[in-house]
């Protein structure tokens, strides 16, 4: 029984999950910088219209 304990405890020392959490964090941080740049996009191309149709023609 101790020897399959030990077996066991082996194994899971082996196991390195360090790697799998940290692609996972970038992929998030990629997620939330893709949508950051759209949503910044978005506003840029409306506030671009303002400027262009109401102030510009204003002047």
């Amino acid at each position: 029984m101790k020897t399959l304990t030990r077996i066991q405890a082996r194994i899971n020392s082996m196991r390195n999950e360090d790697g799998a959490t940290a692609v996972e964090y970038g992929l998030i941080v990629t997620l939330i910088a893709i949508a950051i740049i759209g949503g910044i996009t978005a506003v840029g191309t409306a506030l671009d219209g303002v400027f262009r149709n109401d102030i510009a023609g204003n002047l």
